[in-house]
């Protein structure tokens, strides 16, 4: 203990051993640096190209191992929680073989337009032209049904009604600048478009039906009655008699 005491005393052998020590600190430090930037990770990857707006499924995700020193930028690394389910931006196309980037991937909610996704096969969105009257005081919202209604004159000079298609889903509501209405935000905005999803057929006869003179297609809610003025003689019809009336005058709509 007392040649301790002396060695320690004496500073030219205190600051050999603190050189040293710091020399051994620096190299264990840099081996460990190496090491864990040499050291394989298991990373997922595209297996297959991926689409803009596609949701990410299991069969399109593969692991690699790759040094850590490769990995460069915002690369995710875990499947579950960063990628799986989630969807291609709209203007991000993933490579066959490449690693997934944050900057191209979003939830379903962050795409612009993410209602057209839910859109079943053999479904076409089409765009309404609304106001403040026809929503109802902007009361048609994203989520709610409604009943189209076909309103023209017939042959006989009589206006006539009927509905064309009922318990039709509202995908989103729009202003003139295409914001949705009903966003979060405190700005008042006033309802332009309505978008919802109709069989191909109908969508047709809808686009054929703008172009009927003294013809007018209307939005009912489907748990309120279309309302009419009380002076109007109104022939109620059906939906077959409403096709076959547009199809008769309207003129061919090439795709």
């Amino acid at each position: 203990m007392k040649k301790l005491k002396q060695v320690l005393s004496n500073k030219n052998t205190v600051t050999i051993i603190a050189a040293i020590l710091i020399v051994l600190v620096l190299y264990f430090f840099y081996n460990w640096r190496v090491s864990q930037a040499t050291s394989p990770i298991r990373v997922p990857y595209a297996t297959q190209t991926i689409p803009p707006r596609t949701q990410i499924t299991d069969d399109m995700i593969g692991y690699l191992e790759i040094p850590q020193s490769a990995i460069k930028g915002n690369v995710l690394t875990n499947k579950d929680t960063q990628i799986l389910g989630m969807y291609t931006n709209v203007n991000a196309t993933i490579p066959s073989g490449s690693l997934f980037y944050e900057s191209l991937i979003v939830k379903e909610e962050e795409l612009p337009d993410s209602f057209l996704i839910d859109i079943e096969e053999g479904f076409v969105a089409y765009n309404f032209s609304v106001d403040m009257k026809t929503t109802y005081g902007n009361s048609m919202y994203p989520g709610n049904y409604v009943d189209v209604y076909f309103k023209g004159v017939g042959d006989d000079g009589l206006l006539m009604v009927g509905k064309l298609v009922e318990n039709v889903k509202i995908l989103a509501v729009k202003d003139s600048s295409g914001r949705h209405v009903f966003e979060n935000t405190t700005e008042e905005r006033a309802p332009s478009q309505i978008i919802f999803a109709v069989t191909e057929d109908i969508h047709l006869l809808l686009r054929k039906a703008e172009y009927i003179q003294n013809a007018e297609i209307i939005l009912v809610p489907t748990n309120a009655s279309l309302e009419l003025d009380s002076d109007e003689i109104v022939i109620n019809v059906t939906s077959e008699t409403i096709r076959q009336y547009i199809e008769s005058r309207a003129t061919n709509i090439v795709e």
